[in-house]
């Protein structure tokens, strides 16, 4: 009887340590499954925090007077600014860095180039989808 009594308190035992393992392994899941969601929203942050400075670096920058598409990077923030212009004289500044893009309206004048004040836009303000695109 006593034996007995011996090999169910080690089946107990047995049972809850199974147990146990079960749920670490549970838990070990689920958080890695959240780190790795973490990570992707931070490269994600970093990514719209780096096209957004690089919109406005390029709103400071110096830009030739002329109807031709520029572009310039910005290696420090992995990003690509261009300028371009329709027929008519408006444009877009664009910015992209990693999956985000931003845009800025902008018009040329004859001695400069004028963004709009209303800020910028995380979709592409006009119709034509072709002038939306980095070249």
């Amino acid at each position: 009887m006593n034996r007995e009594r011996g090999m169910s308190s080690l089946a107990l035992v047995l049972l809850t340590l199974v147990l146990g393992s079960l749920l670490l392994q549970g838990l070990n899941r689920q958080h890695q499954t959240t780190l790795s969601q973490v990570s992707l929203e931070q490269v994600a942050l970093r990514d719209s925090a780096r096209a957004q400075s690089a919109l406005q670096w390029g709103r400071m920058q110096t830009w030739d007077v002329t109807p031709q598409t520029q572009c310039r990077s910005l290696p420090a923030y992995s990003a690509t600014v261009c300028l371009q212009f329709a027929d008519d004289h408006t444009g877009l500044l664009i910015a992209r860095s990693g999956d985000f893009t931003y845009w800025q309206a902008a018009t040329l004048e004859p001695s400069a180039v004028h963004f709009s004040p209303h800020g910028w836009s995380d979709f592409c303000p006009l119709k034509e989808r072709a002038l939306c695109q980095m070249p």
